[in-house]
């Protein structure tokens, strides 16, 4: 081959490469349904005469953002009049992503709601409008402090919890 032609050759691969370029696509938006982490809580209702609160939630994956988190979640309110039992569910937003060092968040679900006595009110159990203001700081990869604010029952109670939560890519 002559030299003319080598080049038209390698001319013409290379503006044919050039003209099939693409920008790099754009991340799009995804669902990922699964284990992503757990947390571990406690704190107090400051509902009349009070409780203390156990809690414990689950990341079980983000809604067609990373930072749209779906999180179920179970809590047994013990040391008032009664025991209580909450089971939630949530769509926590983070508001800046996982690799900063404090990631504050806030959400929104339901949560059905029983005590002990649940059987003598006619109001029990009971569907709940649940809401959660909290921030992470990180300790190390993939563990984190939380502190959260749980207006419950639509604002009628209020629950205030400290916990640890894990997490692992998704």
């Amino acid at each position: 081959m002559s030299g003319r032609m080598t080049l038209v050759v390698v001319l013409g691969g290379m503006l044919s490469t050039v003209g099939n370029a693409q920008e790099p696509a754009a991340p799009q938006p995804s669902t990922a349904i699964g284990l992503y982490g757990f947390s571990a809580r406690g704190g107090v209702d400051f509902a009349e005469p009070g409780q203390a609160v156990a809690s414990v939630a689950l990341d079980a994956g983000h809604l067609f953002t990373d930072r749209l988190r779906l999180r179920p979640s179970g809590e047994i309110g013990f040391l008032g009049d009664d025991n209580t039992y909450l089971a939630n569910l949530e769509a926590v937003y983070r508001i800046t992503g996982d690799r900063e060092i404090a990631v504050p968040y806030v959400g929104a679900g339901v949560g059905v709601f029983g005590r002990d006595a649940c059987d003598a009110d006619d109001a029990c159990p009971g569907i709940w409008l649940q809401f959660v203001l909290g921030f992470e700081v990180r300790l190390r990869q993939g563990m984190a402090w939380i502190v959260e604010y749980h207006p419950v029952d639509a604002f009628r109670r209020h629950r205030v919890m400290v916990g640890l939560t894990t997490r692992r890519g998704p």
